[in-house]
């Protein structure tokens, strides 16, 4: 863990990861395909020990020792496998059945946990672990996705009185938030790729548990708004 670093930050980040984790499942549960819901129980215990795992690395110091290593350990270990996991959903004929049978509105509403998200890196950035821009004080301004989350699923699956183009768009631009900060992220990390913030690089996604950030919460963000997108644009074509 990162030494000095208060502890209510890294609590509130645990507390994040479980509660995309509960969503997540929570999701999968409120399919209306009883095939899909009975996979939630299977889903959770894989992400749990992923998480496992992704903690085991982070806590024997696998990702913050030698970052001159090319590819980024954290890439190679942590993102590239789940990034891959997606890929192979949305090329077989299984996992599209699975995705397109996840509901509309829990997957809008999952993107709540970017508020807590960007408040722990706003105190990450306070205790210089990370950069600034990297906050919504610099150029990361997803928490407007988080908070836009709870009106849009509200107003267009509750209310029925938003049309879902505009959630389709809505979902577009939060996208765009979502790579900005990735992007961001990649290259103020320490490593060979590291091309802004050398004065306070991006260190905390390489300690535990904030090595959950890249490895979980973001794959199931972009995982969310991806479903999402391929179910609107297949209704759109559809119509």
């Amino acid at each position: 863990m990162i030494e000095n670093l208060p502890l209510y930050i890294s609590l509130l980040f645990g507390c994040t990861t479980i509660a995309t984790l509960l969503l997540l499942v929570w999701t999968i549960k409120n399919s209306t395909s009883e095939k899909t819901r009975k996979s939630a129980n299977y889903i959770a215990i894989v992400s749990i020990v992923w998480l496992v795992i992704q903690a085991v690395l982070s806590w024997n110091n696998v990702y913050n020792t030698n970052t001159d290593a090319f590819p980024p350990k954290i890439i190679l270990s942590g993102i590239l496998p789940v990034i891959c996991s997606v890929i192979v959903v949305f090329s077989t004929s299984k996992g599209r059945q699975f995705i397109d049978n996840l509901p509309l509105k829990n997957l809008t509403y999952l993107h709540v946990v970017r508020i807590p998200v960007e408040l722990v890196l706003y105190w990450l950035f306070l205790n210089k672990t990370i950069p600034q821009i990297m906050t919504f004080e610099g150029t990361n301004f997803d928490i407007l996705a988080g908070i836009s989350s709870l009106f849009i699923a509200y107003f267009a699956f509750e209310k029925k009185l938003l049309n879902l183009n505009l959630v389709l768009i809505w979902n577009i631009i939060s996208l765009g938030l979502l790579l900005n900060i990735v992007v961001t992220a990649m290259l103020s990390a320490p490593s060979p790729i590291q091309k802004i913030a050398f004065e306070q690089p991006n260190i905390a996604i390489l300690y535990f548990p904030f090595c959950w950030l890249p490895t979980f919460i973001v794959p199931i963000v972009l995982f969310s708004h991806l479903v999402a997108i391929r179910k609107l644009v297949l209704r759109t074509k559809s119509l």
